[in-house]
């Protein structure tokens, strides 16, 4: 039996996060990816977008939790997302990434993953 998967890539969000004084003045930009592994059998039947996981719903998780307060860690960031997402219907396991692309001048970011896959 294949094996389905949807793919959230590259969702740039405003976020509150960092432990230091200087990331507590304002929101940096943080990029979201989500990979979302389907669970056996809930396979749409028809082409109905009530027979299937609509990724409206990984988006607006992913979005409403992101600006839902202020997190001193991306582990803190990528936990709370990696279980709503576990949470939605037909889902079987989750591989989040969280990254802040303007951390540091030198690297093109700073990234924690946090996966059951």
């Amino acid at each position: 039996m294949p094996t389905r998967r949807f793919f959230l890539e590259g969702l740039e969000c405003a976020c509150r996060i960092g432990a230091y004084d200087h990331e507590r003045l304002g929101p940096q930009r943080v990029i979201i990816d989500a990979e979302i592994l389907l669970a056996d059998g809930s396979e749409p039947q028809s082409d109905s977008l009530d027979e299937a996981l609509n990724y409206d719903l990984i988006r607006n998780a992913i979005l409403e939790i992101a600006g839902s307060r202020h997190f001193d860690l991306q582990e803190t960031l990528a936990r709370e997302l990696y279980d709503a997402l576990g949470a939605l219907p037909g889902v079987a396991a989750v591989r989040v990434r969280t990254a802040k692309p303007d951390a540091y001048e030198d690297c093109r970011e700073i990234a924690y993953e946090l996966s059951g896959l």
